[in-house]
């Protein structure tokens, strides 16, 4: 009875994309006088930097508990600026989004409410409707007063994220050539934007992030053992097989070398980047993820681990032993505890992890 070398079956991988902010709740761009920020409620922070497109002096603040949750975050452009958290029909005022600093709550008014977006430039709150193509603009979100309604252009249509840079509408869109860029446009209702790329090291914090910066999600079964049995007699065969179980960290916790996360973060050194990791596995296909839950599968440093086995081998079988991994691109990122039997050279046709509901 002979056993072969490990081989791994080829993975299929993902497409990749940004997630939308209409399917990533709690995600959403602003910028002020103090730089550029992007907010993710559901990690409890925000990045903070110069500039998107060389991701100069990255911080990873956290977000006060009030400022959490919010559907849409924007910025004013007031010395000091406002900051507004949109959530349901109300909306808070802050001027800190760690500290929760001269908090105000106020009131949506009516026809302001539902946006798809919402951004401000000059001395307007833009309110944006995607499917709509339309684009209202209020001097106060709290009044009923409209300043008017003007249609977009179709290009202006297809963002992602909508903010404002100095005065010029912004937009997030993805080139299936140059990945995802910032357009930067003189109106919403016009077609001559500048555009620029947004850095590697700001691109990761973002949903789906990691699939245009690292690569789309990859899993599969690897083969970690095969038995033969040539005689024509059944055999048994007891002993230990040795596999990998846990999470690859070296392999994602560089994207912390860049960023300065703040003290006041209750997440310990790699573990911002395990839940980034273990959200894109969550994500759809569409956005280079698998729709899994990874979160009960053992997230502890990687090691080798032994598992004792028994079989009993018929004459002229053979029998594969797979392990389920995922990966991040081609890199394997986390071992599952998953140890499947096949008797053919395929492998199981099952994924082992739940699906997100």
């Amino acid at each position: 009875m002979a056993q072969s070398d490990r081989s791994t079956v080829d993975w299929t991988p993902a497409n990749g994309s940004l997630v939308p902010h209409k399917d990533a709740p709690g995600t959403d761009v602003f910028y002020n006088q103090g730089g550029f920020f992007i907010v993710r409620s559901d990690l409890g922070c925000y990045l903070w930097t110069e500039d998107l497109k060389s991701g100069t002096g990255i911080k990873i603040q956290r977000l006060h508990p009030a400022c959490q949750g919010g559907d849409h975050y924007l910025s004013d452009n007031k010395n000091p600026p406002n900051i507004y958290v949109i959530k349901g029909d109300s909306y808070r005022v802050v001027k800190d989004l760690s500290t929760d600093a001269e908090a105000e709550v106020r009131e949506l008014a009516s026809s302001c409410r539902g946006g798809d977006h919402y951004t401000y430039c000059g001395s307007w709150f833009y309110i944006i409707s995607q499917n709509k193509g339309s684009l209202d603009y209020v001097c106060d979100l709290s009044t009923p007063i409209s300043g008017g309604r003007t249609p977009l252009e179709p290009e202006c249509s297809k963002g992602l994220f909508y903010f404002t840079i100095d005065n010029l509408p912004t937009l997030i869109k993805l080139d299936e050539k140059w990945g995802a860029q910032c357009y930067l446009y003189k109106e919403f209702f016009s077609n001559h934007p500048r555009f620029s790329s947004i850095h590697p090291n700001v691109l990761n914090f973002f949903p789906g992030g990691l699939a245009l910066v690292k690569g789309a999600s990859t899993g599969g079964w690897e083969c970690i053992k095969t038995l033969h049995n040539d005689s024509d007699s059944s055999i048994t065969w007891s002993d230990k097989v040795t596999c990998k179980v846990g999470y690859a960290k070296q392999q994602m916790s560089s994207m912390e070398h860049n960023w300065s996360i703040s003290a006041e973060m209750s997440l310990g050194a790699g573990e911002l980047t395990k839940l980034i990791t273990q959200f894109q596995f969550s994500l759809k296909t569409e956005y280079g993820g698998r729709s899994i839950r990874t979160d009960q599968e053992d997230w502890t440093e990687a090691r080798e681990e032994e598992e004792s086995i028994q079989v009993t081998l018929e004459p002229k079988k053979n029998l594969y032993i797979w392990q389920y991994r995922l990966g991040i691109g081609h890199k394997p990122v986390l071992f599952c505890r998953d140890v499947e039997f096949t008797k053919e050279n395929n492998p199981p046709d099952r994924i082992p992890l739940p699906p997100v509901p």
